[in-house]
């Protein structure tokens, strides 16, 4: 198992991009507070959002 998990990112330097660039918007999504909606911030954040695959349940919907 640990052989196929170290051959995935030997054989596909892309993989480690990919990884990398979600857990990096996951990292700002999370410490980033939901800005009001129709601003020019909120559709950077929807981008960051999918970037994190936050989605469905687990999109923050901001406050109320």
């Amino acid at each position: 198992m640990t052989e196929e998990i170290l051959n995935l990112f030997q054989n596909h330097p892309w993989f480690a991009v990919v990884t990398a660039v979600v857990t990096l918007a996951s990292a700002i999504a999370s410490v980033t507070p939901t800005p009001k909606q129709g601003s020019a911030l909120a559709k950077v954040y929807a981008v960051i959002d999918f970037l994190a695959l936050n989605i469905g349940k687990a999109k923050d919907k901001g406050t109320k």
